[in-house]
C-alpha cells in the first residue's frame, strides 16, 4: 500500500500477516463435561521423560503459512539452545478448529503440553482441571506482569487467575485510502474524531456510480459482526455483562451503538459482507472502491501488497477519548504430569519474553505483548517502516478486551443477530436491542 514517496517496501515474506480474520470469531459450542470433568486416561508423568531426562513436549500451535514458518523457526531455536527439553510441533489442529481438538483430546486424555487457545475460548478451557495455573510463573517472571498490555492481562485471568500466557495481541483502528479521500476533497481523520464524523465522512466518500462505498460493516452476526461494536458501548459507559452478572451492561448503550449502524444504512455509504469471515469487505477495500475499513495489524501486509495508498487513524469515539478493543490469543498449558508442565513452562516464558516476541510478532503479523518488547530497537526498526503500525500499537495502551465469560458466545450471538437486521434495514434500533437483550439476558441466567 503505497503511501506516496515515502511508503515502505512490500514486506519480506517473512513479515505478510496471516489471515486473522477467522480469529475473531467467538467461542464456538464446546463439549463442556468433557473440559469440566477429569481426563479419562491422563498421561503418565513419565511419559515424555528419556532416559537421559530431556523431557519432549508437545506443542499445538495452530498456525499456517508465515506465521507457521515463524513459530517453527522459534522453536528450532529454543530446542538448540535447551538440550534437556525438545518442543514437538507435529501434532495439533488449526487454531479456527482448536477449541474442538483440545476438548476432544481432553476427554480421551491424549492431550498436547501447550495449545494456541483463542482468547474468547480461554473461559471455557479453563473449566478443565487440566488446564495448568500459571498466575505464580508469569507474575513473578522476567517480564513484570504489569508491563503486559491491560487488555492482554485481562483476557487471560480468569476468576483471579491467569489460566494462560499471552500469545498474540492486536487492536482496532480505522485504515482510510488516501487516494478517495482526495478525489472526494476530504481531509484525513484526526485522532479524536467522532462515530457522527464518520458516519458523515462515509457518506461523502461514496460514489455509487464508480461502485465505491464509504465503508463496510460484516453482515452475517458473527463475531467479526459484532466486535467492532463493543468500543462504543464501553465509550458511553455500557459493558457487556452488568453489574451482579445476572443481565447485560449495554441495553442502552447497544441501542444508541446500533443507532449508528442504522446512519450508515440511511446514508447508503456501507458495504455489507454477505459471507463470514470478512473476506469480501476486505477484497472491496483492498480493490480500491472503499473508502474506510476497521481492521487491525494483521490486514497491513495485504494492503501493502494491493499498492493501495492508505493512512492508518485511531477509532473514533462519541466522547473523543482514545477507545478501541484488542483480541489477544493464547498459550494454554496442560498438565501432563510434573516434568513436562514443568518443561511446557520454561518454553513459553522463553517463547513470551522480548526478543523472541518481537521476532514472533513481525512473523505474526501482530502487536508486541508488553511495554518491553514495543521499546527494543528490533520493534522500533519495523514499526518506522511500516505505515499505520505505531497507530495500532498506541491504541494498545487504550484497548479492552471482551469479558472472559463462558456465556459470552450467546451475548454475542444475540448482538450479532441485532446488528445484522439494522444492516438489512428488518429491524429498528430500538427493537432489536430488545430481543438481544432478552436473549442475552437468559444466557446469563443459565447455570455454569
Amino acid at each position: 500500500m503505497p503511501a506516496g514517496p515515502d511508503r515502505p517496501p512490500a514486506p519480506s515474506p517473512a513479515a505478510v500477516a496471516p489471515d486473522r480474520r477467522a480469529l475473531l470469531r467467538a467461542a464456538t459450542g464446546c463439549a463442556a463435561a468433557a473440559l469440566a470433568a477429569p481426563a479419562l486416561t491422563a498421561c503418565g508423568s513419565a511419559e515424555g521423560v528419556a532416559a537421559d531426562g530431556t523431557v519432549t513436549v508437545e506443542l499445538w500451535h495452530g498456525q499456517t503459512d508465515t506465521s507457521k514458518k515463524a513459530i517453527e523457526a522459534l522453536v528450532a531455536e529454543f530446542n538448540r539452545t535447551h538440550p534437556k527439553i525438545h518442543v514437538d510441533t507435529g501434532g495439533g489442529a488449526t487454531s479456527d478448529v482448536m477449541l474442538q481438538k483440545v476438548t476432544a483430546a481432553l476427554a480421551s486424555g491424549s492431550y498436547p503440553d501447550i495449545a494456541y487457545v483463542f482468547g474468547s475460548d480461554i473461559a471455557s478451557i479453563a473449566r478443565s482441571p487440566r488446564v495448568v495455573d500459571l498466575t505464580s510463573a508469569l507474575r513473578a517472571g522476567p517480564v513484570p506482569w504489569t508491563d503486559y498490555w491491560p487488555s492482554l492481562r485481562d483476557a487471560v485471568t480468569v476468576n483471579g487467575k491467569v489460566r494462560a500466557a499471552p500469545s498474540l495481541v492486536d487492536s482496532m483502528a480505522v485504515v482510510c485510502n488516501k487516494t478517495l479521500f482526495r478525489r472526494a476533497g476530504l481531509p484525513l481523520p484526526q485522532p479524536g474524531w467522532t462515530w457522527a464524523e464518520f458516519t458523515d465522512t462515509a457518506r461523502r466518500l461514496t460514489d455509487a456510480s464508480k461502485g465505491v462505498f464509504g465503508t463496510g460493516w460484516p453482515g452475517v452476526g458473527d463475531e467479526d459482526t459484532t466486535w467492532r461494536l463493543w468500543p462504543m458501548v464501553w465509550d458511553l459507559g455500557g459493558d457487556v455483562i452488568g453489574p451482579g452478572g445476572k443481565s447485560i451492561g449495554f441495553a442502552d448503550q447497544g441501542r444508541r451503538a446500533l443507532e449508528t449502524i442504522a446512519a450508515l444504512v440511511a446514508g447508503k455509504s456501507v458495504y455489507i459482507d454477505p459471507k463470514p469471515g470478512s473476506a469480501q469487505m476486505y477484497q472491496v477495500f483492498l480493490s480500491g472502491r472503499m473508502g474506510m475499513v476497521m481492521g487491525g495489524p494483521w490486514t497491513l501486509a495485504d494492503i501493502i501488497t494491493a499498492k493501495v495508498d492508505y493512512a492508518v487513524v485511531p477509532l473514533p469515539s462519541f466522547s473523543g477519548r482514545p477507545v478501541t478493543i484488542s483480541g489477544p490469543d493464547t498459550w494454554t498449558v496442560f498438565d501432563n504430569g510434573p516434568a513436562r508442565s514443568k518443561a511446557a513452562v520454561t518454553f513459553v516464558e522463553w517463547l513470551i519474553a522480548p526478543p523472541q516476541d518481537v521476532r514472533w510478532d513481525m512473523g505474526a503479523g501482530s502487536l508486541p505483548l508488553s511495554s518491553d518488547s514495543a521499546g527494543l530497537p528490533a520493534w522500533a526498526d519495523h514499526s518506522a517502516k511500516t505505515v499505520g503500525l505505531p497507530v495500532f500499537t498506541k491504541a494498545l495502551e487504550s484497548a479492552r478486551v471482551r469479558p472472559v465469560h463462558p456465556a459470552y458466545p450467546q451475548i454475542s450471538q444475540a448482538f450479532g443477530e441485532a446488528v445484522v437486521a439494522v444492516l438489512l434495514g428488518r429491524s429498528s434500533p430500538a427493537a432489536a436491542m430488545r430481543r438481544c437483550a432478552e436473549k442475552a439476558d437468559a444466557a446469563l441466567l443459565i447455570p455454569r
